[in-house]
């Protein structure tokens, strides 16, 4: 069965078309109005080899909040619905990944039991025009749509951006590694995870 799937929201805030193969190639088009955004999006998509388009429009004329969350929104249940009845993946890894001066932990259950951890610090307040707190924000609109269990920790790093985008690439190798099928069962004994 393949894993893919298509999601769209629209609200009053933001417009959003997400679509997504999990056994991809890395291949992506990334069109949102924050271009730091994008950059992350598209390591995030090349280095868990997902397929990923994301069209995304939003009130940036406020700031990039609903736009940020709600694409984290989108794109936890765009994963969560490819997954099907997630039954044969590894569901758990942990990666860590450098970026020149910085290096970062992540680590993923893929459980039903939705959590972030974030333990990242140092970062300026702004990446060109983009409020570096809004991360957060993404990762924990993911998680509490895909309904993971998510710890992201950076151990060092004095440039923002490379900070960020370590965080990212860990991200996507985190994610594709607990998503392989390694078997047809379900990791749990209980039977069930979705």
């Amino acid at each position: 069965m393949k894993r893919v799937s298509k999601v769209q929201r629209e609200t009053t805030e933001t417009k959003i078309s997400i679509e997504l193969n999990i056994d991809g190639n890395g291949n992506y088009s990334i069109k949102t109005p924050a271009g730091f955004f994008n950059h992350m999006l598209e390591q995030f998509s090349k280095h868990g080899k997902f397929d990923l388009k994301i069209d995304a429009i939003g009130d940036i004329e406020i700031d990039f909040h609903h736009l940020v969350e709600d694409v984290g929104i989108c794109l936890g249940q765009a994963f969560y619905d490819a997954c099907n009845d997630f039954k044969g993946i590894k569901r758990f890894s942990s990666i860590n990944v450098p970026m020149d001066d910085a290096l970062s932990n992540v680590t993923i259950d893929v459980s039903n039991r939705p959590f972030l951890v974030y333990n990242v610090k140092n970062l300026t307040q702004k990446i060109n025009d983009f409020d570096t707190e809004l991360f957060e924000e993404f990762f924990r609109a993911f998680v509490n749509n895909f309904r993971c269990n998510l710890h992201i920790n950076n151990f060092y790093g004095t440039n923002s951006h490379h900070i960020i985008e370590s965080i990212f690439k860990a991200f996507g190798l985190c994610l594709n590694d607990a998503l392989k099928i390694i078997n047809s069962s379900v990791p749990s004994t209980k039977g069930v995870l979705y």
